[in-house]
């Protein structure tokens, strides 16, 4: 299985959400990013494009093929997660298990949106920063432990966050590449909040 190659999906905002800027990574409750993802595991390796849908309540992970046929697809929401690969539908109440179970891969799902955006749980250890005052090596507490390193940064949609970086424990090996990244926020929050500035702009 690893030795598919993948093409990233290209999934629709839900109608919940909307586009918005921010001033920092960490103001944004949710988000879409478009990428790259490289995985090394003894014996196999796997090369692909990734979609990811990230909010504080739910995760929306898509692969598919050069053809754009979805092979996988990996949600979890409300303490329940479902993963769907090669037309198999298999559920859990954690992603991470459900990866682990069907795929084999050891990923850490729920620390990869804080990771992939800059950020550091507060039990992650910065062991080195770069001139700008960035996390350069991180060492994390958990088992297994992994090293996250942030090769290069870049500006996207007026927020700093990471553009290159890698995860490493001991059978692991992931090289992520952060090629597009948009904030989203409620849909509701944002209309009110035009009507009030209009409201604000009417004589």
């Amino acid at each position: 299985m690893l030795s598919l190659v993948f093409l990233s999906g290209c999934s629709s905002i839900p109608n919940s959400l909307s586009p918005v800027l921010v001033e920092k990574v960490a103001d944004a409750n949710a988000w879409e990013m478009t990428g790259k993802i490289a995985i090394t595991v003894p014996n196999d390796k796997l090369s692909s494009n990734l979609y990811w849908l990230h909010s504080t309540s739910s995760d929306e992970l898509t692969l598919t093929t050069m053809l754009g046929i979805q092979v996988l697809s990996l949600t979890q929401k409300e303490g329940k997660a479902r993963l769907i690969v090669n037309g198999e539908t298999y559920e859990d109440s954690n992603a991470q298990a459900l990866l682990l179970r069907v795929t084999g891969w050891t990923l850490p799902i729920d620390s990869l949106p804080l990771w992939i955006t800059g950020q550091l749980s507060p039990t992650d250890i910065i062991k080195t920063k770069d001139n700008q005052n960035r996390p350069l090596h991180v060492m994390t507490k958990t088992n297994p432990t992994w090293t996250i390193n942030y090769l290069r940064w870049q500006q996207q949609q007026g927020t700093e966050l990471p553009r290159l970086l890698t995860l490493n424990n001991s059978d692991v090996k992931i090289k992520i590449q952060i090629n597009q990244w948009q904030a989203l926020a409620p849909s509701d929050n944002i209309n009110q909040l035009h009507h009030i500035n209009q409201a604000k702009s009417t004589p």
